[in-house]
């Protein structure tokens, strides 16, 4: 049988097709049939052809996931929808028609009724949008409100669309606007980067400040930085510097790992940041142009660290830790 057949007065188990709809299904036509019990239903072509639906839903159907009559729902109020009959179940849950307290009709399956999450036909996300507050033209550090977006994250905060002084625009919600999560597009998280970057000394890829306030490691599996547990049970320490790993040692517990790791960092790090600044003091006077660059390398030989610097620390050799200058 076609999909276009005519249906009208034709009987499709409980239901009898009394008019045809103007508008279509799945691109089959749509019939309004009335059941045995006095009940109406619309239901297209492909279900009534094949029997996949029989009744209003005034029948539960034998095909529903838990296998027992369901639970009754007719006459109970969730939110602002009243239950009045059951209805075709879908996708193997149990529908109910609902009627709103808008006067609309409304069809939502057993379980999303009871968990809350169906309590309106939608009249009541309309009532949130009129009131909801209007932003526009308000202005959030670098962002300008425009206009209110139909988006909502999880929590139902209105996505607003912005503009920033920089001239990008982007979607911010309403909560990170209000409470200050975004004062702009990114652009002033990357000045401040910027700005950050040109505050710090770097010499050979190596930045003086970083090392001068250097903190444990979080993903460091020991709980120091440096010091890796062995498979045969020890640590072995590592230290880097200028781009290059250097091998300190392996040792059997962790207080003489640790121990050596600092010992390195002392001769390395320290050594490094204390002949950075005392070349500065030294050659803070001194012309640019006729200033020697700073050089501190390390290298190691015979098991030990041997550091070369142009850096000489005349009040105090062991200013600089174990040193030998060119």
């Amino acid at each position: 049988m076609g999909r276009d057949a005519d249906l009208i007065g034709r009987r499709f188990g409980k239901l009898t097709v009394v008019e045809r709809m103007s508008e279509r299904q799945d691109r089959y036509l749509l019939w309004r049939c009335r059941c045995d019990c006095g009940g109406e239903i619309q239901v297209n072509t492909k279900r009534l052809t094949r029997g996949t639906v029989t009744n209003c839903g005034c029948v539960p159907k034998q095909t529903a996931r838990s296998g027992f009559r369901p639970e009754d729902l007719t006459g109970k109020t969730f939110g602002r929808l009243t239950v009045l009959r059951r209805a075709e179940n879908r996708n193997g849950r149990v529908c109910w028609l609902c009627r709103c307290e808008c006067g609309a009709l409304h069809t939502a399956a057993a379980h999303e009724l009871k968990a809350g999450k169906v309590t309106s036909c939608g009249c009541g996300r309309k009532s949130e949008r009129a009131c909801m507050v209007d932003l526009t033209g308000e202005r959030f550090g670098r962002l300008t409100a425009l206009y209110a977006t139909p988006r909502r994250d999880s929590k139902g905060s209105v996505y607003w669309h912005c503009r920033c002084d920089c001239g990008s625009e982007l979607d911010v919600t309403e909560d990170s606007l209000v409470h200050g999560s975004y004062r702009s597009c990114g652009c002033r998280k990357r000045e401040l980067q910027r700005e950050i970057a040109g505050r710090l000394h770097r010499i050979d890829d190596t930045c003086v400040e970083w090392l001068e306030k250097r903190k444990h490691r979080s993903d460091n599996t020991s709980g120091f930085r440096g010091v890796y547990p062995t498979r045969a049970g020890g640590y072995k320490v590592m230290i880097g510097f200028k781009k290059q790993r250097f091998y300190v040692g392996s040792f059997r517990t962790f207080p003489a790992a640790v121990d050596a790791r600092l010992e390195a960092e002392q001769t390395i790090h320290d050594g490094f940041v204390r002949a950075y600044y005392l070349w500065r003091e030294q050659t803070d006077s001194v012309p640019e142009s006729e200033k020697i660059p700073f050089h501190y390398d390390v290298k190691k030989v015979d098991g030990t660290f041997s550091v070369t610097t142009n850096v000489h620390a005349a009040a105090d050799p062991q200013n600089l830790g174990k040193t030998e200058s060119d």
